[in-house]
């Protein structure tokens, strides 16, 4: 829970009970199920509540929408550093990383520039691609702006400033250049009785490149049917009978479940460096002695190793300029009718939304402020700038005033209920005095200054020193103010308020924030709206409203209770 107080959160309905907790009754429920009482201090409390801001709302189902409970479909793939949007056929064969010259620092993640390394040439100079300038000219490297970290350092330069992506992929750390299967392929061709490579010239991407190709050439040697075809255009790994396929290769049972006769063609495994296996290198003196030499600062960070495109990296010299990872912009949906609630536009640069069916164009306003505020004599010792209020005192009683605003262009009733005693050790007393009130809809602000009726809008209740039962404090063009009356409880558990039973009493230590007033409210709306569907010529105008309800939970961080 939030430690700055007053604060309100809203309950969402995708947290609901599991049916192992509703009880043994056939239809899943037990006969308490809608009178239990929402508990904020229960551990699975903290992921249902959220303030209203982070809330969304489906018209059809007419129920509130959280972000765990939403389904999110991609619109668009972007680099955040170019901005420049990937199409998703190409993510299958570049990767989910940014092709186009976009790298991060491997020490501080900052983005990197392509400098010149020479020193009569301007090394912060910036050069993307397809610019020419005064550091295009000689050996490049990439410039760190912020921890000054260059390419240079693991032996990393360029001959040109474009296609640094290109470059970078073939090249490893030190300036030699990588290995890869094609190369391996063509020396295999002219000097068939050339020995296997060897393991410390192996690396992830050729690794990589190895398996596919072993597995490619296993899977259509092993079906006649497959036998030419390329695996890469829907046939082989992304056909949807590819896993039972697989799983047929490896059980000896062929295509398609056929029987087979004589020997079944089981797929084997790789057996050396260019079929993709890799041996573990269970020899590590030459790493200790570089650590003796190079202390701890020549090694990486959990957070450097997590970075990188191969977390297998130890020490500082095999880090790599790091490719930005691609971005998203999602679509939300209903999980229950499919709605979309949320969809922003599918241009990168745009911040605006298609639809947004926030919650707070749907559901009343609640914010809640002490009858009598104390934050204006907080001790100086205080953080600057932070109005916080001083702890209430136990057993006595403190009035707060909850303000609904209506976002509805109808007129709203709304229900309030609360328990007598909060739930949890420290019980403390709560009364709403005023528990039904109406409030106004949303109309226009001169629509309503022209209203003949308006002579009691802005007049507090007849007892200003704490309010009336029954009666509201404050009223205005769409909002409603009650009050709202708290005894807050001792913290220590003898001298708590009577109300939890006695014989259940924990007499443990005090529990982190457990010493914060928190008061669970059951909200209820009822308002009528136009009908959904058409109407028909002869159909009266009464007709053709619905009336339409909401109910909900939500919490109220009243404040922290004295320790005195």
């Amino acid at each position: 829970m939030a430690c700055s107080t007053p604060y309100t959160y809203i309950q969402c309905p995708c947290s609901g009970y599991s049916d192992a907790e509703r009880g043994d009754s056939p239809d899943g429920l037990n006969e308490d199920e809608d009178e239990r009482t929402f508990d904020p201090r229960d551990p699975r409390s903290n992921y249902s509540l959220y303030p209203l801001e982070y809330l969304l709302f489906c018209e059809d189902c007419q129920q509130i929408r959280c972000p765990r409970c939403v389904t999110e479909e991609t619109v668009t793939y972007y680099c955040p550093s170019c901005l420049f949007e990937v199409p998703s056929s190409n993510l299958r064969s570049e990767g989910n990383r940014c092709t186009r010259s976009c790298y991060q620092c491997p020490i501080c993640v900052g983005p990197l520039q392509v400098g010149a390394v020479q020193p009569g040439q301007d090394t912060n100079a910036a050069s993307t691609e397809g610019q020419s300038g005064a550091s295009a000219t000689g050996p490049l490297a990439l410039f760190c702006q912020y921890c000054n970290w260059t390419s240079k350092e693991t032996g990393i330069e360029f001959d040109r400033p474009g296609g640094i992506h290109s470059q970078l992929a073939k090249m490893n750390n030190g300036g030699t250049p990588k290995l890869t299967t094609k190369d391996v392929k063509e020396r295999r061709k002219d000097n068939p009785d050339e020995p296997l490579v060897p393991d410390d010239q192996v690396d992830g991407d050729f690794q990589f490149a190895s398996l596919k190709a072993f597995y490619a050439d296993q899977l259509t040697e092993s079906n006649t049917s497959l036998s030419g075809l390329p695996l890469h255009d829907g046939v082989g790994f992304s056909s949807p009978a590819a896993l039972t396929r697989i799983m047929s290769l490896y059980t000896g049972r062929g295509h398609g479940g056929r029987l087979q006769k004589g020997h079944a063609d089981v797929m084997r495994e790789a057996l050396n460096s260019e079929e993709g296996i890799k041996l573990a290198k269970l020899e590590e003196s030459h790493l200790i002695k570089k650590l003796i030499n190079g202390g701890w600062e020549a090694t990486t960070a959990r957070e450097q190793r997590d970075a990188q495109v191969d977390p297998a990296v130890r020490f500082q010299d095999d880090l790599r300029p790091t490719p930005y990872l691609l971005r998203t912009k999602r679509s939300k949906r209903c999980p229950v009718c499919r709605h979309i609630i949320s969809k922003p536009e599918n241009k990168v640069t745009s911040t605006r939304f298609k639809i947004r069916l926030v919650a707070k164009s749907y559901i009343p306003n609640l914010t809640i402020r002490p009858m009598r505020p104390t934050a204006g004599v907080i001790p100086v010792t205080s953080r600057p700038g932070v109005a916080e209020e001083l702890p209430l005192k136990p057993l006595k009683p403190h009035q707060y005033i909850l303000t609904f605003k209506n976002p509805l262009f109808e007129s709203i009733k709304v229900t309030l209920a609360t328990p007598h005693v909060t739930p949890g050790r420290f019980a403390s007393k709560v009364t709403i005095l005023c528990p039904q009130f109406e409030v106004d809809a949303n109309t226009d602000m001169w629509d309503d200054a022209l209203k003949e009726d308006g002579k009691d809008r802005g007049r507090r209740g007849d007892d200003a020193a704490g309010g009336e039962a029954g009666k509201i404090w404050e009223k205005g063009r769409n909002w409603v103010s009650i009050v709202l009356e708290v005894i807050p409880a001792s913290l220590r558990p003898e001298n708590r308020i009577i109300g939890a039973k006695d014989a259940n009493v924990d007499k443990g230590p005090l529990r982190e924030d457990e010493d914060i007033l928190e008061i669970p409210m059951f909200v209820r709306i009822e308002w009528e709206a136009d009908a959904q569907n058409e109407v028909g010529a002869g159909q009266k105008e009464k007709e053709s409203r619905e009336k339409r309800e909401l109910a909900y939970w939500c919490v109220l961080g009243v404040g922290r209770i004295s320790h005195e």
